[in-house]
């Protein structure tokens, strides 16, 4: 009981938490129905979590997905970035070959690429020399308007 004590305290992830929540209500003497009241929990989840814990203890309801590896590490991603920095200029399909050259890397989505942009400080939007929706004669009008009551 002390383990799970600690391991509540602890502030787990709030998956983590509401299992070990449900077995210590549980070894607390609350029936499984009143158990599901408060934590919105089907009785099963709870009698899952309880045999898991009954089981293996702490490491039965600790989350077993850790995320996926990254492609690049710490040292890579600072080069990278080391890269970026150095360049007058950047350019997406420049960022992908020197990656796939230096790394053999090849991200499936473009996000990934902005990503290594973002923490490298560069912005990957495209920039525009003219407002599209720019109309001139509009704007001749608002500058004749303009001009007329700044004058009176």
């Amino acid at each position: 009981m002390q383990e799970l004590q600690e391991f509540i305290a602890s502030n787990p992830d709030p998956r983590e938490l509401k299992r070990a929540l449900a077995v210590r209500m549980v070894e607390q003497g609350y029936t499984y129905f009143k158990i599901r009241d408060i934590l919105q929990v089907s009785v099963g989840f709870i009698s899952k979590w309880r045999q898991a814990f009954e089981a293996e203890g702490i490491e039965g309801i600790s989350l077993k997905y850790k995320g996926s590896k990254s492609y690049l590490d710490e040292n890579q991603r600072q080069a990278v970035n080391s890269w970026l920095s150095e360049k007058q200029s950047w350019n997406l399909s420049e960022l992908m070959q020197e990656l796939e050259d230096s790394y053999n890397v090849v991200f499936a989505s473009k996000q990934s690429y902005y990503d290594l942009f973002r923490d490298a400080g560069i912005s990957w939007k495209k920039t525009q020399k003219y407002n599209p929706k720019k109309d001139p004669e509009l704007v001749e009008k608002k500058t004749r308007n303009y001009n007329l009551v700044g004058k009176s």
